[in-house]
């Protein structure tokens, strides 16, 4: 197998010819500068009436992200129309190794090619996959090969195996991927097998976003390329007209007590968290938006003017992927006298934060700690938000049994941390809105401590951890 590789241009991949056919052969473009519409130089736009379009896709293994789209985005010709857009994408669960799909083309076709498209503005833009397809009448044929299954083994074809990662820094943008062959057939096929793999180990988010799937037939019918470019289905911004492809009624929206953001909040799959969600979540999600985008600013960053949160039943508590929130109906319904706002207001501080954005075009970005990424929530949560709960103080610790204080538990206790921090050298300074900006800036260090108090972290942790000690004894 031959490669030939060139960051941010369309490359083509050789691959050794099949004794029944001629070169397979692929071309990956990459766009940085990315905008709607997926053009590419030379990989045609998707297609509006393809072959895949009239499919239907399955998972073989692993599981979709509950942030993301279902496998409809795939063939749904509804692109996104912005680089962070999960309710546009199909990725695999955060933190697992991608997964496989089949795709059901409905009967035995000649292709021509197949192309898939991706968008994302760092790790989860590159397409890391093996292609196989099956014309399905082999006697050993096996339509849902299970990872630890050969697929060539069970009647399926080796087609091509994509890899657009690169050693370059900046791997976000538009990707698109086109798997042909030099005599124009791939062969005659009713079922593709897609082992995905994730981009990056380094951290639960290196599954690729992708956006559409396309499958062009070799039918003399089919449509010229140009005509049927896809044109882009935009949103205007609203997420009432994106953020849920599958719900049937529009989300209930509010918007932010300043205007400036639009919160959609989808309960069509939780409708007895309808009344509850509007007249409760709703206004103190609208309340603090504000509140907590002027806690953490930063140079030339603009907090999002949309979010969306869709209540379904799930596992977990809840999640945020960008701009969009899900959240767990049946945790929720246990907590609608307790946690359940809180825990929303959390992940509405992880909409404001945005800290993988500032690795674009910043070759020193240095990735934030977890205990900051999810400490702020929980310290503007638990001491900001509802003090009053004692949700992450002296009281809550006392109900907790070898409990471990370190300044990066995570959580609450980091959350409690920060409180010390803030309370004893931080009010006049700004330490939080410091702290923040270098996170989102990819210029944290630790270092930065020594620098706003005069002490290093350590030092600080030694002296809070003495202090909550004090307290639990009080």
């Amino acid at each position: 197998m031959k490669l030939f590789y060139a960051p941010a241009a369309f490359v083509v991949f050789l691959y050794l010819s099949f004794a029944s056919q001629a070169e397979v052969k692929m071309t990956i473009e990459h766009n940085r500068g990315a905008t709607p519409g997926f053009k590419f130089k030379s990989i045609p736009a998707p297609l509006k009436n393809d072959a895949a379009a009239t499919g239907k896709f399955a998972i073989v293994d692993g599981a979709s992200d509950p942030n993301g789209s279902t496998l409809r985005a795939l063939n749904d010709g509804l692109l996104p129309d912005a680089e962070d857009q999960p309710a546009r994408n199909f990725f695999f669960n955060s933190g697992e190794n991608g997964g496989r799909l089949q795709l059901d083309l409905g009967g035995i076709i000649e292709v021509k090619e197949v192309n898939s498209y991706s968008w994302h503005p760092s790790d989860r833009a590159p397409q890391v996959y093996v292609l196989y397809a099956a014309d399905g009448t082999s006697d050993v044929f096996n339509p849902l090969p299970h990872r630890g299954t050969l697929p060539e083994q069970c009647g399926w074809k080796l087609l091509a195996a994509v890899d657009t990662r690169s050693s370059d820094e900046e791997r976000g943008g538009q990707f698109g991927v086109s798997i042909f062959d030099s005599e124009g057939s791939l062969g005659k096929f009713r079922y593709l097998l897609f082992d995905i793999a994730r981009t990056e180990a380094r951290d639960p988010f290196g599954n690729t976003f992708y956006s559409e799937i396309d499958v062009r037939a070799m039918a003399a019918t089919e449509p010229d390329v140009a005509a049927e470019a896809r044109s882009v289905q935009s949103s205007a911004g609203s997420p009432t007209d994106t953020a849920f492809p599958e719900s049937g009624e529009p989300p209930f929206a509010i918007r932010s007590i300043d205007g400036y953001c639009e919160i959609a909040i989808d309960t069509s799959q939780a409708p007895d968290l309808k009344e509850w969600a509007e007249k409760r979540l709703a206004p103190a999600l609208a309340a603090w938006y504000p509140k907590i985008v002027a806690m953490l600013p930063s140079d030339d960053y603009s907090a999002p003017t949309n979010f969306s949160v869709k209540i379904r039943p799930g596992n977990g508590v809840a999640a945020t992927g960008g701009n969009r929130i899900t959240a767990n109906a049946n945790w929720l319904k246990r907590e609608l006298e307790g946690e359940a706002i809180g825990a929303l207001l959390h992940e509405e501080v992880h909409v404001v934060q945005q800290y993988r954005g500032g690795r674009r075009n910043n070759p020193d970005y240095k990735r934030a700690p977890g205990w900051l990424v999810e400490g702020i929530p929980d310290y503007i949560r638990w001491f900001l938000y509802e003090p009053t709960s004692h949700g992450a103080d002296a009281a809550y610790f006392r109900t907790r049994k070898n409990l471990k204080l370190s300044y990066d538990g995570l959580y609450r206790i980091s959350a409690n941390f920060l409180n010390y921090a803030i309370d004893t050298y931080g009010k006049n300074q700004d330490l939080l809105g410091k702290v923040n900006a270098a996170c989102r800036q990819g210029k944290y260090s630790d270092d930065l401590w020594k620098e706003m108090t005069g002490k290093s972290i350590q030092e600080l942790n030694d002296a809070w951890r003495i202090a909550v000690l004090r307290q639990l004894v009080e």
